[in-house]
């Protein structure tokens, strides 16, 4: 078995990570865009995260990783196993990381169905596609801008709705779809149209680094690793170990990060001031800013997370000018926030609320 390079032992690049350990606290941010120059580490941070990555718990002989406590999305055979049990026996498997080529048929993506068998035999069989493989992991596509159109956009409604569904000559199969979705480019070989660019929740725009010092740590640490993977990587396993463990710790956490309505309002403001077109950036900042309040082991969020997440959810959704600087700093973002503040609060006066998500988007009770 390969080893792999550990995960803290990156050197520099911050915003990846960060926006990679979001994605691992909530799967349901709708996955990563990294875009950066050929030898910055993409590819070996995608699965470096995915080898820190919790152990899952899967329905025992389930081809699809099923969660055997959430019947609600099982497939098609779990529910026809379990008749009307509403849980089925387990057991706990390494998370999956799958690495789609960019040569894959929408066929390979999705999986399919054999008709022969259903109609000779009346047998309903599905063969498992990539989707099935990567339930409840990691799905990795390097060089996405080569990717078929129509692929990635199988992939990405899939990604959003957290499920896969198959109909053919009227026979239907369904089963949980649910990844943390990574992909990788090199804008010099082309861009991705700006439909699916938007689609990814967050993006990230790195370079080489440009300071000596790292750059002379990244070579003695690939040196290092190349020389003897093992004891390279041992001599990371204590950060390995406690980042791993706050990713699952956050992940339990996740559900009870609480958010008022002057955040609410406050990411509204901000996306409204920067034309942002549509909505999926203000949802995809309150997501990404309750799993950095998670991440940090805090309950609620505060505006720095506002910020924080968006500098990772906003870049690829702003438009520019051709002269218009490309950065979008976490400093800028704040400010912009402390500025729309008044504006909130003027808005907010009539009470400002704690809301619990979940309770339905109502309002739990008065904040201080």
């Amino acid at each position: 078995m390969v080893t792999i390079f550990p995960f803290t032992a990156l050197v520099g690049q911050e915003r990846m990570r960060r926006a990679l350990i979001l994605n691992a606290v909530n799967p349901r941010i709708g996955g990563v865009l990294i875009r950066g120059e050929r030898g910055t580490a993409k590819s070996t941070a995608a699965r470096a995260l995915a080898a820190l990555l919790p152990k899952v718990e899967v329905v025992t002989g389930c081809r699809f990783g099923c969660d055997p406590k959430t019947r609600l999305s099982w497939c098609t055979e779990c529910k026809e196993r379990a008749g009307g049990a509403d849980t089925l026996p387990g057991e706990w498997k390494v998370t999956p990381f799958i690495n789609l080529p960019v040569s894959a048929t929408e066929d390979r993506v999705v999986g399919t169905l054999d008709i022969e068998k259903a109609i000779q035999q009346g047998i309903r069989y599905f063969e498992p596609g990539v989707l099935a493989a990567a339930n409840r992991g990691m799905l990795y596509i390097d060089e996405v801008n080569l990717l078929d159109d129509h692929v990635v956009d199988v992939l990405l409604d899939s990604a959003a709705m957290g499920m896969n569904i198959v109909e053919r000559e009227g026979i239907s199969f369904s089963h949980p779809a649910r990844f943390i979705l990574v992909g990788t480019m090199n804008p010099e070989e082309g861009d991705l149209r700006p439909q699916l660019l938007d689609r990814f929740a967050l993006s990230v725009e790195i370079r080489g680094i440009r300071d000596a010092r790292d750059r002379v740590k990244i070579m003695e640490r690939n040196l290092a690793y190349e020389l003897d993977p093992d004891i390279f990587r041992d001599g990371f396993n204590e950060q390995e170990d406690d980042l791993s463990k706050r990713i699952e710790v956050a992940r339990g956490l996740l559900d009870s990060v609480t958010y008022t309505n002057r955040d609410l309002l406050s990411i509204a403001a901000l996306t409204t001031s920067l034309n942002v077109d549509g909505h999926r950036s203000d949802l995809v900042i309150l997501k990404a800013a309750r799993a950095q309040a998670a991440f940090e082991g805090r309950k609620a969020i505060n505006q720095h997370d506002i910020a924080l997440a968006a500098e990772l959810a906003l870049p690829h959704r702003i438009k520019r000018g051709p002269f218009q600087q490309t950065e979008v700093t976490v400093e800028d973002l704040q400010e912009r926030i402390s500025q729309l503040e008044g504006q909130v609060s003027e808005s907010s006066e009539d009470g400002i609320q704690e809301m619990d998500p979940s309770d339905s988007g109502q309002a739990e009770k008065k904040s201080p």
